[in-house]
């Protein structure tokens, strides 16, 4: 199982600290917000209580089967998690391995911007004959990952290769121009649930079906977050993984720590930060409160590389601004060690040689996080006994209900975005979108200031 150490939350060194007292102070109102979430299951719990969203994956395997490569064309939470899946769970040179190495299963990449380089480099690393597309996007009209199905499209057609037989659509199960191309042209497709947004869907077929392509146990992935659930729902705020990460976010906040670090003492879950940085970004950064007052809350999340990021984030951390909490992401049980060779005879380097680097690594880890507490930071450490399908599908849902009971302490609604439409809306005027005139910036009249 996960473990969680709070210890230096709530060490003394810190100034201006939160206590015990303050948590058994919530205690209540935390009881009451998990007693809603049980009763009123949100979206991303919802599909932790039927076999549909697998059984979905698992039917599609066969049209799989004569495919070397599987690309992800979406962005934001259709990407996100397939990424963070991907990286966390197989090795980082999967897609360099060999079918044979690979077992048979895909190579995995994902389309995730419209920079014509990137999109570019991953189409000309790919054999179009041997590739499965997964177009991901629950209205149809995100233009970044529409701007790619037709780019994608395009080729595949050029090719004078049938596209029913090398897309699926990950869509809504009624609306939008993909699910409208996908009933006209007999496309494959597979559903998003109505209810979860895209930075909760990662355990819906949004994330499952690239994962299942790799060879990830997504059975697994099920059995973890069931697990985090049950937990979180059952046991009381000191047991409570997600209370807590919640709590003590929130009354940090209170407290000027508008800044939520999350750095991964491991490469492979730097991916989950990555995740988790959209997470809480967009689930609690909100103008207004659920009565309607303008409150503009929230707390800017941050992703940092243990111990690259010591040499570009920690001096800031201990000396600059009070303004942050850290949470450590450990793993226990590394796939590979590598032993430090004796090559030398010499004083300064025999401390390392004869070690390993998880020794290192890990020293590391707690070099930095007792330097943190030394200048009065507090941190939070999640501590992966092994890497693997269980524990990552734990992690997610812990955080995606700390994310849920945040919002409800905050006042806030969490699973809206609708700071991210006017971006959206001036997008679709400077390209020429009907109906979105009104936006387009270029009609404004303004002094340019330009050098």
């Amino acid at each position: 199982m996960l473990k969680f150490d709070f210890t230096n939350i709530f060490n003394s060194d810190i100034p201006n600290g939160i206590t015990k007292d303050e948590i058994e102070q919530n205690s209540s109102k935390i009881k009451n917000i998990l007693k809603d979430i049980n009763e009123n299951k949100p979206g991303f719990v919802e599909i932790l209580f039927t076999n549909k969203w697998l059984d979905s994956v698992f039917n599609i395997k066969n049209f799989l089967k004569d495919f070397d490569n599987f690309v992800i064309v979406g962005i934001g939470g259709s990407a996100l998690g397939n990424i963070a899946l991907q990286n966390t769970l197989k090795p980082l040179n999967w897609n360099f391995l060999s079918k044979e190495e690979r077992n048979g299963h895909l190579r995995i990449f994902v389309i995730d911007n419209v920079d014509p380089d990137y999109v570019a480099a991953i189409l000309d690393s790919i054999d179009i004959k041997r590739t499965i597309f997964n177009v991901i996007s629950k209205s149809g009209s995100t233009a970044e990952a529409m701007a790619n199905y037709l780019v994608v499209r395009g080729i595949i057609e050029t090719y004078g290769l049938n596209p029913k037989e090398h897309l699926i659509f990950t869509t809504d199960p009624k609306n939008g121009v993909l699910r409208k191309i996908a009933n006209e042209e007999n496309i494959k497709t597979l559903e998003i649930p109505e209810n979860v947004g895209g930075r909760f869907s990662v355990l819906t077929p949004v994330g499952l079906l690239s994962a299942f392509a790799a060879g990830i146990n997504i059975e697994k992935l099920y059995e973890g977050a069931r697990y985090a659930f049950e937990r979180t729902i059952k046991e009381d705020i000191w047991n409570n993984p997600s209370a807590l990460i919640a709590l003590t976010h929130y009354l940090y906040y209170q407290k000027g720590r508008n800044i939520s670090v999350m750095m991964a003492y491991s490469n492979k879950l730097y991916y989950l930060a990555d995740w988790y940085r959209q997470l809480w970004a967009e689930s609690l950064g909100k103008a207004y409160s659920k009565d309607n007052q303008k409150i503009n809350v929230g707390q800017t999340p941050v992703k940092a590389l243990g111990a690259t990021d010591q040499h570009s984030q920690i001096q800031l951390y201990n000396e600059g601004p009070d303004d942050k909490i850290i949470t450590f992401l450990k793993t226990e049980c590394f796939d590979r060690n590598i032993k430090i060779p004796q090559v030398h005879n010499e004083k300064s380097l025999n401390y390392l040689q004869g070690k390993t680097l998880s020794q290192l690594l890990n020293s590391e880890l707690i070099g930095t996080e007792s330097a943190l507490l030394k200048h009065g930071k507090p941190s939070l450490k999640v501590i992966f006994p092994k890497i693997d399908e269980f524990n990552v599908g734990q992690f997610i849902m812990y955080y995606e209900l700390a994310t849920a009971i945040a919002g409800e302490l905050f006042n806030i609604n969490p699973y809206d975005q609708p700071g991210v439409e006017l971006g959206k809306k001036i997008t679709y005027a400077l390209m020429g979108r009907p109906g979105f005139e009104e936006y387009n910036i270029g009609n404004q009249k303004q002094e340019r200031i330009e050098l």
